[in-house]
């Protein structure tokens, strides 16, 4: 089995002015499908310079990166948005919702840009909003569900298109302890039961114990690389 991701001493240089910052230097890493990984570090650590990348959101300035066996550094700007668009799905800190449509539009929105028949995208649609449980909630806007269940919801319209790997950026920065609980459990029964591959950047170690592996950053270099098991239960 080839791995998802593959990164060959891979770097990233910002160039401003005359200063170089080097956000990431010469990491190698291999993250196979169905794992679930946390990327933690402090502020500078190079962490979510290695999200954007490995999300396809910007690409290397060395070295290699591989996804599922592709060479992402020799594509042009809308290579890298099909491949997102059709491969990845992203879950961010804010839940990025349209406040004024149902929470059944909201997932659809991924499938209205690939053009997919109305029909097949509501019962798509239904099918996500049911794998994260909120198939009794898919008439209300956002104002009239929890924090908790509008980040299900912004789950479900990340799997709604079925990608190969969730990209998770800070899934739980602004929910209350109940509501963290609630969505990484899901997102840790998605891992086990259903094998969707997830890498995470997350700053709290309660968040990052509910992985199976673990990625310190510090100075743009992983500083380690740690299995901990299924998480908490």
């Amino acid at each position: 089995m080839q791995p998802i991701i593959k990164l060959e001493k891979f770097s990233k240089t910002y160039h401003t002015g005359e200063v170089d910052v080097h956000a990431v230097r010469s990491i190698s890493l291999d993250i196979m499908p169905g794992e679930f990984v946390a990327i933690m570090g402090a502020s500078g650590s190079g962490k979510s310079t290695a999200m954007n990348i490995i999300g396809c959101l910007d690409v290397p300035t060395g070295g290699e990166y591989l996804f599922c066996g592709v060479g992402v550094g020799g594509l042009d700007p809308d290579q890298r948005a099909r491949l997102r668009r059709h491969y990845i799905g992203f879950v961010f800190q804010g839940f990025n919702l349209l406040a004024r449509t149902s929470a059944l539009e909201n997932v659809e929105l991924p499938l209205v840009y690939r053009r997919v028949p109305r029909a097949e995208r509501e019962e798509r649609a239904l099918k996500a909003l049911a794998l994260v449980g909120l198939e009794d909630r898919v008439d209300h806007a956002p104002s009239q569900l929890s924090g908790g269940q509008q980040q299900r919801v912004a789950i479900a319209r990340a799997l709604v298109t079925e990608p190969d790997i969730l990209m998770a950026d800070e899934p739980t920065g602004n929910l209350d302890s109940a509501r963290t609980q609630e969505v990484m459990e899901l997102l840790q029964q998605l891992n086990r039961e259903r094998g969707i591959t997830i890498v995470m950047v997350t700053h709290e170690p309660d968040v990052a114990a509910f992985a199976r592996r673990n990625l310190v950053f510090r100075d743009g270099r992983i500083l380690s690389d740690t299995r901990v098991g299924d998480g908490p239960r």
